[in-house]
């Protein structure tokens, strides 16, 4: 059985992997018998997602995972172009333990162990900046990001990835050298690129599918 918080973990991680793809309708009791708890766990942590955005209400229906807007892609990098830059620049400052960031240079894998190795990264990068609660909005952020990597990948394709890789190597090579000021802007440019791919991807594709 899981706990109230295993719950929501359990359910947000299924919505930003795309295990349950935008659209899909959830019913409480079905989702209840599915993780072995009661009802009002359940209905919790749909409520909570709902906070997020990540479901909607349907009146005496159940809920729906809502689908990747442009929008809502919008404001996730407009936040990420604040942050994560800013954690580059103070992981570059602080110079501790940045050699860890070494195991991201160069990607071999399937599209699945892109995302994670994407999210790995950004989340070790928001963990060097040193700022506990900066790094804890910054991993947010790129928990929800996934669902936006997943459609700039499938409509973009494979040949993404190597600049990807790269341009996370060019913020590696400016942090590992101490520059702020450099890792501030390659962070910056990545997210802006980032956001650019992403957006064009939802111009051809009104939701991201499994």
């Amino acid at each position: 059985m899981l706990l109230r918080d295993n719950v929501y973990d359990a359910l947000r991680s299924a919505i930003l992997t795309c295990e349950l793809p935008p659209g899909q309708e959830l019913r409480e009791q079905d989702l209840a018998a599915q993780y072995a708890v009661s009802r009002s766990p359940v209905r919790d942590a749909l409520l909570r997602l709902e906070g997020e955005r990540l479901v909607t209400v349907l009146p005496r229906q159940g809920y729906r995972v809502n689908a990747v807007s442009a929008a809502d892609a919008r404001d996730i990098f407009g936040l990420r172009l604040v942050i994560e830059p800013a954690c580059a620049a103070a992981a570059a400052s602080s110079a501790d333990n940045t050699r860890t960031l070494d195991t991201f240079r160069g990607f071999t894998g399937n599209a699945s162990d892109f995302i994670d190795y994407n999210r790995d990264f950004h989340a070790a990068l928001a963990i060097l900046s040193g700022n506990a609660r900066m790094a804890a909005v910054a991993r947010d952020l790129v928990d929800q990001s996934d669902r936006l990597v997943r459609v700039s990948l499938l409509v973009l394709g494979d040949r993404q990835r190597d600049r990807l890789v790269a341009e996370h190597e060019t913020i590696i090579d400016a942090i590992q050298a101490g520059d702020a000021t450099r890792a501030e802007t390659a962070a910056r440019d990545h997210v802006a690129d980032a956001r650019t791919r992403v957006l064009a991807g939802l111009n051809n594709k009104r939701e991201v599918t499994p």
